[in-house]
């Protein structure tokens, strides 16, 4: 007898959602709607970051970015590279602005708007990705400005998966004067 009045509430739930259907259609066309909106603005913003970096190819001009902007522009550098990227920067980002893809390996990035990048930046960003990298990952501090000795030493001590990109090379990288280390 119980399983006959649990077929019937379920029964019962069904109809009343048969009832419902144009509620179900609504919220799911709303559902799509909302994503595809999203993801346009997205591409959006990318499209127009790429454009305004066509304009502006110069350090100079990166300097005057918001700590957000630059993010992005440095993402499109590293497009031009041949990674796919999505920048996660933000509060709560654990250090890393940016994860890329390449070649199978995931690689993350930091970026630094500073005139000068002191070393315990350098060590904070080891601290951040040492335990995601797997082999033959590794990852890029970029800056606007330039590196101590100290920061440069401690990414060089015992071979650390770290590269350091300071504004000079960013800009010869992005112009094809330079190559990044693989």
């Amino acid at each position: 007898m119980l399983d006959i009045d649990y077929w019937q509430f379920f029964l019962g739930i069904l109809k009343v959602m048969w009832a419902l259907w144009p509620v179900w259609v609504f919220g799911l066309f709303l559902i799509l709607y909302l994503n595809l909106v999203k993801y346009f603005l997205i591409w959006f913003e990318k499209w127009l970051n790429k454009r305004w970096l066509e304009k502006h190819k110069s350090l100079l001009e990166w300097r005057k970015l918001d700590h957000k902007k630059f993010e992005q522009i440095t993402a499109i550098i590293f497009e031009k590279l041949g990674y796919k990227t999505e920048v996660i920067g933000g509060a709560g980002d654990w250090g890393i602005d940016i994860i890329t893809k390449k070649e199978g390996e995931r690689h993350f990035i930091q970026c630094k708007q500073m005139d000068v990048v002191k070393p315990n930046y350098v060590r904070e960003f080891y601290g951040s990705i040492v335990d995601q990298l797997k082999e033959g990952e590794k990852g890029f501090l970029v800056t606007t400005g330039e590196f101590t000795q100290d920061g440069k030493e401690f990414a060089k001590t015992r071979k650390k998966p770290i590269e350091l990109v300071n504004g000079f090379r960013l800009e010869k990288i992005f112009k094809n004067e330079e190559k990044l280390n693989n």
